[in-house]
């Protein structure tokens, strides 16, 4: 309901921005609890149908501004098959499934060093004397920056101090990879997700504030529980243009079946 009058009041004035105090003011109107809630649209079936009908999504660009964008494939991505299961063995310690936060999610993959295996085909963490030779993990963060980019041929995007938010960074030999993690089952992404934390290193990386840097991956990790069964799915991804949205494009994908071990 709160979307829907927002994106016909946009509609009809033929602005397609809109701000979170008009937010909270139309979602005081239909009583809704939480207006920071109506904007959160992290899959495409979260969509209201008044979106889906007219092929709309939500981009948040900064300073409490949201932009409604036409083309819910622009703004969305859908993943792709799992090219590959692997049977991990799996003790439980006693915090990693303490609670479902996205960030004890990342937590268990690296500390059961499926992350390593994913990213790297083994372990090196320990297996190096220098700590330079080592991959490095950099724990989750909330920082705020300014940038332009593209989204295909026909959208142009300007963030002014946008937050975003990293959930997981590991660094190993100039290679930066961001993570996002995500309960459940959905079927498709929303793209900023990555892309924001893709193009705040990127952007430190032209501006010579971070040197030495060969690549820049995103990878997101999906944990699923189905009767007693965890499973834990990653998808790498980049950017083939760095400044355009559309470009995503995977590079692998790893489903992990965690096999209990007896402790």
């Amino acid at each position: 309901m709160v979307i829907g009058a927002l994106f016909e009041e946009c509609q009809r004035t033929g602005n397609f921005v809109f701000h979170n105090n008009r937010v909270k003011e139309i979602s005081k109107q239909f009583g809704f609890g939480n207006p920071f809630d109506a904007t959160k649209l992290d899959n495409k079936a979260k969509l209201p149908a008044v979106l889906v009908e007219n092929d709309y999504g939500i981009l948040h660009i900064g300073g409490g501004k949201h932009r409604f964008i036409k083309g819910i494939d622009k703004l969305f991505h859908d993943f792709e098959e799992v090219e590959t299961t692997v049977e991990w063995p799996y003790k439980q310690s006693r915090l990693n499934q303490f609670n479902s936060s996205e960030s004890n999610i990342l937590s268990v993959a690296n500390n059961q060093r499926i992350l390593h295996h994913f990213l790297f085909g083994k372990d090196n963490e320990f297996s190096e004397p220098d700590i330079l030779q080592r991959p490095k993990t950099y724990f989750p963060h909330r920082t705020k920056d300014s940038f332009d980019y593209n989204i295909g041929d026909d959208v142009q995007v300007k963030l002014n101090n946008i937050q975003i938010e990293i959930d997981l960074t590991l660094e190993f030999k100039g290679d930066i990879c961001v993570f996002e993690a995500k309960n459940g089952k959905p079927d498709s992404f929303s793209i900023y997700q990555i892309y924001h934390p893709f193009r705040y290193y990127h952007k430190a990386k032209v501006e010579g504030r971070i040197r030495d840097v060969r690549n820049i991956f995103c990878v997101y990790v999906v944990h699923d529980t189905t009767g007693n069964d965890d499973l834990l799915t990653l998808w790498k991804y980049t950017f083939s243009d760095p400044n355009d949205m559309s470009t995503i494009q995977m590079i692998k994908s790893t489903a992990y079946k965690l096999i209990r071990q007896p402790a």
